[in-house]
């Protein structure tokens, strides 16, 4: 009964449904509307014996319960119909006054909220009403039913694909895929099949990472409608069939009538430059510049002209805890990349340090990952690391024998503001002008904080009141 369960709730009981409600915490079940026919808070176990003793007709589940768990598993094992939020909306969209409005969907292990964002500002360049939605913005059901939209920019997590049954996106794309909440699903091979859902019945267009040989697979294995076009993303010259970049140009070989014998120009990196650190394109991260391609990909299906591409990617504005500097002072800059929840984010976000530069805050509910290869990736960049987390044992391990010359500080278990207090104390005292603090912890948030931006609001302040703090020193002095 979060925001997604509400929105859920508020629909169903639109449209004259019987609803009852169930979740892990009783104060979720307060103020509900007085048409709910039932509630039920307990343990998942609880919950699931309520399932097998109520049998709803239809289980419409949270993307936060977990497709190994006793929910799901009593759910199956009584036959109970179950879908996504995605899903139910949907369903709505076809039985709606305007079924025809397209989907675009995008998933992958990173980059899917920047790639979201960055497609539904060049539709809107293209003068189409897009929102973006799904795993960002409001729910898709609650966009469904207040209609005017144009066509959606869906973005879905691996949790949300689980249960969607029926979707035909106009276009699709999974970004990348590297191991990430193998604690949820079960495995990376069950990680892996939810990711590759988002293909399936895709009517135009199956979007690609040329560099990710897993994204290719899904596109060759799966399910689309006749005339999909698998399309690559790349950060080369493109083949034909794909959109990459020739000298400081993104080029279209995928979607313009003479992509047979030239590519066709549709943005510059000078339309990025505004995502590069100090404003400068040369600088542009290549995992930023990959999301830029996808989106362009993305959003040539849909049918826009290139001028548009060009036009939302200068107007795009990337969200918060995304590589954001946040404070600066004593020749040290500090960036929060809060939204780095996962080692191959984590990653990306790193090799952009120069060698030796980076005082690097990492740690946090692990959801099962490893992180050996991530330290050995980015022990050149690293001057220091600062580990936080309840459970600091497996990033410590993989300091120790990837990176056994960075120097390590701990910061003890504790509240929110005491945990990233101590980690800006313990970064401050061991970086040197010409460094960069980030927070980029390779983890999810939810050991300590209450989400991955709270993490990254209290990193903000806390580097804030650091470089304040020395200013006021320096005057005194």
């Amino acid at each position: 009964m979060g925001r997604t369960g509400r929105a859920v709730l508020e629909a169903l009981s639109t449209l004259g449904a019987r609803v009852s409600v169930y979740d892990e915490r009783q104060e979720s079940l307060e103020d509900l509307p007085a048409a709910v026919a039932s509630a039920c808070a307990g343990s998942p176990g609880r919950l699931a014996q309520a399932l097998t003793e109520q049998r709803p007709r239809l289980l419409v589940v949270s993307p936060g319960v977990p497709a190994t768990g006793p929910v799901l598993a009593a759910a199956a094992a009584c036959g109970i119909e179950t879908w996504s939020e995605v899903e139910l909306a949907w369903r709505l969209q076809r039985a709606s006054a305007r079924p025809d409005v397209p989907w675009v969907a995008v998933t992958g292990t990173d980059g899917k909220t920047t790639t979201v964002g960055m497609l539904a500002a060049i539709l809107t360049a293209a003068g189409l009403n897009a929102p973006a939605v799904g795993n960002i913005g409001a729910p898709v059901v609650t966009t469904v039913l207040e209609g005017g939209a144009d066509v959606l920019a869906v973005e879905l997590s691996s949790f949300q694909l689980h249960t969607t049954r029926t979707l035909s996106p106009l276009a699709a794309a999974c970004l990348n895929l590297a191991p990430d909440h193998l604690d949820w699903h079960g495995g990376y091979e069950d990680y892996r099949a939810d990711k590759a859902r988002v293909y399936a019945r895709t009517r135009r267009g199956a979007v690609y990472n040329c560099a990710d040989e897993a994204t290719c697979l899904m596109v060759r294995e799966a399910d689309v409608m006749e005339g999909c076009r698998a399309v690559g993303f790349t950060l080369e010259a493109p083949a034909l069939g794909q959109v990459g970049v020739v000298d400081d140009l993104l080029v279209d070989r995928a979607w313009h009538p003479g992509r047979h014998t030239e590519g066709l120009e549709v943005a510059t990196l000078a339309d990025l430059a505004h995502l590069a650190p100090g404003g400068q394109a040369a600088r542009l991260p290549a995992h930023v510049l990959a999301d830029a391609l996808a989106a362009s990909a993305l959003a040539l299906a849909v049918g826009v002209p290139g001028r548009a591409v060009s036009a939302g990617l200068r107007a795009f504005a990337p969200g918060a805890h995304r590589l954001v500097t946040v404070a600066q002072g004593g020749g040290v800059t500090w960036v929060d990349d809060s939204k780095a929840t996962n080692p191959h984010s984590a990653s990306a976000a790193l090799s952009a340090l120069e060698p030796g530069t980076g005082v690097w805050i990492v740690g946090g509910d692990t959801k099962g990952a490893q992180f050996h290869d991530l330290v050995r990736q980015v022990a050149v960049r690293l001057r220091a690391a600062v580990v936080i987390g309840a459970d600091q044992t497996e990033v410590l391990d993989a300091l120790a024998r990837q990176a056994p010359q960075v120097p390590v500080r701990r910061v003890p278990h504790g509240g929110p503001r005491e945990v990233v207090d101590g980690a800006v104390a313990a970064a401050a005292a061991l970086a040197r002008p010409g460094d960069t603090v980030m927070l980029a912890p390779a983890c999810a948030s939810w050991d300590q904080f209450s989400s991955y931006a709270q993490r990254g609001d209290l990193f903000a302040a806390a580097a804030r009141d650091h470089v304040r703090r020395g200013t006021t020193d320096q005057e005194r002095d």
